[in-house]
């Protein structure tokens, strides 16, 4: 296995490790012993813990970033009524997959940023991350007319992040029903007006 596979494997292992055991569980040792890998193979590569923690999270923005890439609809030549219709129904299958088959990695993004927030060296990866989601939003929110799209993706991720959160490890999280598709097209749709609002007239 070359070098970049290898790294590769270790931070998907080590985020795996992180959603089901939390930082605790984070040890090169145990992703070794996980990823199938001899004994301190972990450690060559990410000699530190913070810097296995910093891998993690950099391949998650990865993941995330090209889920959403991945996820947006073709522009649409019927109209903007349309193209916002279809925006909706790609974030809400973004949500969807990040409450289902994302689940695990979402989690993993919690628990390290946290770690990030209180670890300067983490700040860095954190901040960047963040950039690179709201240029993402920013750019097609202003395909669909957003008046302030930076200001609007700001708006936009804050809701999507909130529902995720709440969804995930809410207080209700245990109790609600199966993600959705649909419902989550349905907050979708209602998170868009409300950021395409943003520097409007009367918005």
């Amino acid at each position: 296995m070359s070098s970049p596979d290898r790294r590769t494997l270790i931070a998907d292992t080590a985020i795996a490790t992180v959603a089901t055991a939390g930082l605790r569980g984070l040890t090169h040792r145990a992703i070794d012993t996980a990823a199938g890998l001899p004994a301190g193979s972990t450690s060559y590569y990410f000699r530190t813990r913070t810097a296995l923690i910093g891998a993690c999270y950099a391949r998650i923005a990865e993941l995330d970033l090209d889920d959403f890439d991945s996820g947006q609809p073709v522009p649409s030549d019927a109209g903007q009524s349309v193209a916002r219709e279809e925006a909706a129904a790609a974030i809400g299958a973004l949500l969807h997959r990040w409450l289902t088959t994302g689940r695990d990695r979402q989690l993993a993004r919690y628990e390290l940023s946290l770690e990030a927030a209180r670890t300067p060296e983490l700040g860095t990866a954190l901040h960047q991350a963040g950039l690179a989601a709201r240029a993402r939003a920013a750019a097609a929110l202003a395909a669909l007319g957003a008046a302030r799209p930076a200001e609007a993706a700001d708006v936009l991720v804050a809701w999507t992040e909130g529902v995720l959160f709440d969804r995930l490890v809410g207080a209700m999280a245990r109790t609600r029903p199966a993600p959705d598709p649909a419902e989550l097209t349905a907050v979708a749709r209602r998170m868009l007006d409300a950021a395409l609002g943003v520097g409007s007239p009367g918005g």
